[in-house]
């Protein structure tokens, strides 16, 4: 059960869920659509208000992630997060500073940060898909960053709900 969740103040259920998704569209209308009788239900109400937002939308949540290879700054749920979900990307030096290029490729390219669904991925991992990535047009980029942030959102959902009922 949500119980934690379905019970906080209308703001702080929207302040928790900022930390899976910065749109402040998209957590007030899934705070709208409590209470949520499974964490299941939570996580589809999450992912099926994301999938409706627009590029703009994005752009202000893309904003509100750390660079990929940098440390994330701060102490709320999102830093804590995002150190977790790029623990593997552990780069020796050489591997740092090629993935700072990349990223500074990326971002001269596509005029936003690179992002990437980091949990399982390795420096090399990320560095190929930063490469390949780079040669797509915008069009296609913005349906990866979309599907990347997608995965992101989700596994932040599940672990906001998986604490909201323990």
């Amino acid at each position: 059960m949500l119980d934690r969740f379905n019970g906080l103040a209308p703001e702080a259920a929207e302040e928790a869920l900022l930390a899976c998704c910065a749109s402040p569209g998209w957590a007030a209308r899934v705070v709208a659509a409590r209470p949520y009788q499974t964490s299941a239900d939570l996580v589809v109400a999450g992912v099926t208000a994301f999938d409706e937002l627009g590029w703009g939308d994005l752009q202000r949540v893309l904003a509100a992630h750390p660079r990929i290879g940098q440390k994330p700054v701060g102490d709320g749920a999102e830093a804590a997060w995002s150190r977790r979900e790029q623990s593997g990307v552990k780069a020796t030096d050489g591997a740092a500073e090629e993935l700072a290029q990349v990223n500074d490729a990326y971002e001269r390219r596509f005029g936003h940060l690179f992002l990437i669904f980091a949990t399982g991925k390795s420096a090399d991992e990320v560095l190929a898909a930063a490469r390949g990535r780079l040669r797509n047009d915008d069009d296609t980029e913005r349906v990866v960053v979309r599907g990347e942030l997608r995965k992101i959102v989700e596994l932040r959902l599940e672990r906001l709900a998986e604490a909201a009922a323990a």
